[in-house]
């Protein structure tokens, strides 16, 4: 074992650069790669063939390495160097800490699961609602008397003028045509003469 003898200095500047080492986030979440992680986090910086927000993250954690073999920039050096908040390089840190390497450099996927609550009947309906005369006192239907109609009438327990809005969308109804169903016929350009040519 050989031992290195070191200035004060030098010890002095070792120091500096461990305390900012954790700059911004205290020693809880200090970036430590192992060389097999600084390894695959090269790879992905050097393939070209992740997306955009994976290489970014893998810069980040390269360079908050806070291991011996590691630069250990601060937060401030890596947000100034790849444009980023120093938000988003403190939950890199931090999700690399506590969740692991994929997690960070990964998007988490969405938990939270979207029931449909309109069907192919409900649809059915609310065009037919909406290709009705509208009520007493309206001109034509809105989304929102739509909506309150179809909740007077039970067809559903509540839905949101919106999701109406997204049901009505996928048909050609128009409410300001005179035949506002889903089934209005289209204007149609004809040709007449010769062809135009340029």
């Amino acid at each position: 074992m050989k031992i290195q003898l070191q200035t004060k200095e030098e010890v002095a500047e070792r120091e500096e650069r461990e305390t900012a080492r954790g700059a911004g986030l205290g020693a809880k979440y200090w970036v430590r790669l192992t060389e097999e992680e600084r390894h695959e986090l090269e790879g992905v910086t050097h393939t070209g063939r992740s997306a955009a927000r994976t290489v970014q993250h893998a810069w980040i954690l390269l360079k908050a390495d806070a291991s011996e073999a590691g630069p250990g920039w601060c937060d401030e050096e890596i947000s100034k160097t790849f444009h980023v908040s120093s938000v988003t390089v403190a939950r890199v840190r931090r999700t690399f800490v506590e969740e692991g390497l994929r997690a960070a450099l990964h998007r988490k996927r969405a938990e939270r699961t979207h029931l449909r609550k309109i069907d192919g009947e409900l649809e059915a309906r609310l065009i037919a609602l909406q290709c009705g005369d509208p009520p007493e006192g309206e001109a034509r239907w809105t989304l929102r008397l739509l909506a309150d109609q179809a909740v007077v009438l039970d067809y559903v327990a509540e839905i949101s003028y919106e999701a109406v809005r997204q049901v009505l969308k996928k048909t050609n109804s128009s409410h300001g045509s005179r035949s506002s169903g889903s089934s209005r016929r289209k204007q149609v350009v004809r040709l007449s003469g010769a062809w135009k040519t340029c």
